[in-house]
């Protein structure tokens, strides 16, 4: 299978099934002498982990994290980085019915297609439970990104049309509401909606988003290495993700250009900045120093306990009522997933950027 991998020198490989023994990743490119310990990439892991709450699937892992080679003494060595979480609650009993049927929504038709052959317990390598090599290799970026002075933080923006009120934002409610909404408010609220959908036998869909503060102007290439691609292109990886906005995104399409674009203008420092931000941190594919902003809108997880109507591996039409363990939405534990592939992308640009300028290979490498 193709497609493992993602980034250039900070390059990441993922490997692992739903139901397999364990999953993880493969971290190549990340320099020698960063602090890195198992701790670091659990409390990244604690965010996406299954049976947490009453609006995620109730199958239970723990999730512990393994660091397998790369690390001495609480440092990286420079050598690749391999971690492993191993599955210890796999019911693959749940999903022997599906192996001659296609769920609706899913992955399980196409696979097919492809491959002549496929995994069915829980989806294989489309599980959300591949994004475990993501969060793992996402948490040790953003600990390096963190030694920059880059900060890279992702929320639940909005559950279906209830929307976080930002100008109510709190960390600590960011970090420990079941919604991971940063406003108390709006995250009772949709509790109380995914309560109804689970009631109704349905899901709910949503919206979450990262800011990246503290990013350097000149990050990115133009043409086909532009950071909003590279960005794009990471975060429709994610699965259940339908829609990728920078900045103000499908709004400017209505607006003036007097209306859109950013004023700039340089303090009494000499310090440069912009008026407003609605090109979202980036110019040309290449950052210009304000807060970048990425937003994801992510579909209604497609495993409803409704009777739904689909084919069977013989093309007869049949109805199918799904069982097993599922979230009734998929947002609230993708967002630290936003946050690790937004942080991987962001540090593998400024890699690659360190060879754009002579004079950054001079003060390297000059006498």
């Amino acid at each position: 299978m193709a497609g493992s991998s993602f980034g250039t020198i900070f390059r990441i490989t993922t490997w692992g099934e739903s139901h397999g023994k364990a999953l993880g990743v493969v971290v190549d490119g990340c320099p020698a002498g960063l602090p890195l310990c198992e701790e670091d990439i659990q409390k990244y892991l604690d965010r996406r982990k299954p049976g947490t709450s009453t609006i995620t699937t109730q199958r239970k892992e723990d999730d512990l994290v393994e660091i397998l080679s790369g690390v001495f003494e609480g440092r990286t060595t420079g050598t690749p980085i391999s971690m492993m979480v191993r599955n210890t609650s796999q019911i693959s009993g749940d999903y022997s019915e599906i192996a001659s049927y296609y769920r609706p929504g899913h992955a399980d038709y196409t696979f097919d297609e492809k491959y002549g052959f496929r995994d069915y317990r829980g989806g294989g390598r489309s599980s959300g439970r591949e994004t475990i090599g993501r969060v793992a290799a996402g948490a040790s970026a953003a600990k390096l990104l963190e030694q920059l002075g880059i900060k890279v933080r992702a929320y639940t923006l909005s559950i279906a049309s209830i929307e976080a009120d930002l100008s109510r934002f709190s960390e600590e409610a960011r970090l420990t509401t079941p919604t991971a909404m940063p406003d108390y408010e709006a995250n009772e609220k949709a509790v109380a909606y995914l309560e109804k959908a689970r009631n109704n036998l349905d899901s709910v869909g949503g919206c979450m988003e990262c800011l990246v503060e503290g990013l350097p102007a000149g990050i990115g290439d133009p043409v086909f290495e532009k950071l909003d691609a590279n960005l794009a292109k990471a975060v429709m990886s994610i699965g259940a993700v339908k829609s990728v906005e920078i900045g103000d995104g499908s709004l400017v399409a209505r607006r003036f250009g007097s209306e859109n674009n950013d004023a700039f203008y340089c303090d009494e420092k000499g310090n440069v900045g912009k008026k407003t931000n609605h090109a979202g941190g980036i110019l040309g594919g290449i950052s210009d120093g304000s807060a970048l902003t990425v937003r994801a809108y992510v579909k209604p997880t497609p495993s409803i306990y409704q009777t739904q109507q689909t084919i069977n591996n013989r093309h007869e039409n049949i109805d199918i009522q799904i069982k097993g363990r599922h979230d009734p939405i998929i947002v609230p534990r993708a967002v630290v997933v936003l946050e690790s592939m937004t942080a991987i992308t962001i540090l593998d640009a400024m890699m690659v950027n360190m060879s754009a300028r002579l004079d950054s290979l001079e003060h390297f490498y000059g006498k």
